[in-house]
């Protein structure tokens, strides 16, 4: 193959190499001899440089990529509003009247309900994902999980708002993603027994297999709001980690496990924080602190 490419140098000295491109004129060269090997390659780039995601519509010849979290998956087709034809030719009369119509029943035909209804809630689904800065695919499942829930009519008699949310906290669930309801439902401007009741229905009518989060997920995040340290956090970490081996974090609510693995570790390295401090930053009560940290005591006599 290489023989053939470079089969127009002529030159006893060439050295056949290495290959250059020019991506100005389009042409490969001969770097020994300067023997021009290709005319004419093909750009893969864009025709035109774009500044922002507007000029990027506009210049690209593709569209977004096809996704779930858009309400019509981004294949979409829109009648233009110039009434002009391919050629740039002002169109007659009667064709302007016919497109006219066609825009019409168009827009008409994309008013049915479930559009309506996935318009509002993937907008709602992309602020959500930026005030909790969700991943790429815990957006697609969570859009996935909600198609789901409208094939089944959840939405009837409950909102839109609820069982978005829900289907939000599904998706991190199942994507060992470490958001609470607490989170969700703040971002969602939803109470948290509306956003627990929503998920309760979505579970047992979806029949979704949803596993617990796992407690050593939040005791990063926890340390980094209350300004903990690294060796709080290793040790915080060390006494989540004993607690699941023993079986005690079974059944227990993980951010009580959490909260009270950091109290008994900040107590261990003899950083001043508060139960109350570390109770409001996992959103749980000083009093489940208080009593799960009496294990956490036992086990963290051996980390001293």
């Amino acid at each position: 193959m290489e023989d053939d490419v470079f089969s127009k140098c002529k030159l006893v000295t060439c050295i056949k190499g290495p290959v250059v491109t020019d991506n100005n004129t389009g042409e490969v060269l001969c770097g020994s001899c300067g023997q021009v090997l290709v005319e004419k390659i093909n750009s893969m780039g864009l025709d035109a440089r774009s500044f922002d995601l507007e000029q990027f519509n506009e210049k690209s010849r593709t569209g977004a990529k096809s996704s779930l979290a858009i309400h019509d998956k981004g294949l979409a087709t829109t009648i233009g509003v110039s009434d002009k034809d391919a050629s740039g030719n002002y169109l007659s009369g009667y064709m302007k009247n016919t497109f006219h119509r066609l825009r019409i029943w168009d827009k008409r035909s994309k008013s049915e309900g479930n559009d309506r209804n996935l318009r509002r809630a993937f907008t709602l689904l992309d602020m959500i994902k930026s005030q909790l800065v969700l991943p790429d695919n815990v957006v697609e499942e969570a859009a996935y999980i909600y198609r789901k829930a409208i094939a089944k009519k959840l939405t009837r008699g409950r909102g839109i708002d609820p069982i978005l949310c829900a289907s939000i906290y599904a998706s991190c669930r199942k994507n060992n993603t470490p958001r609470t309801l607490r989170d969700i439902a703040k971002a969602g401007n939803l109470s948290r027994g509306d956003l627990a009741c929503a998920f309760r229905i979505m579970i047992k009518s979806l029949d979704l297999k949803i596993d617990p989060y796992d407690p050593v997920e939040f005791v990063t995040r926890i340390c980094s709001e209350i300004d903990a340290s690294e060796k709080t956090r290793r040790v915080a970490l060390n006494l989540v980690s004993r607690a699941e081996e023993n079986g005690f974090a079974t059944g227990k609510n993980p951010m009580s496990l959490v909260a009270a693995a950091i109290y008994v570790a900040c107590c261990i390295t003899r950083e001043d924080k508060t139960q109350i401090e570390i109770a409001k930053a996992c959103g749980v009560s000083n009093v489940a602190v208080r009593n799960l940290a009496l294990f956490f005591k036992k086990v963290g006599r051996d980390l001293k």
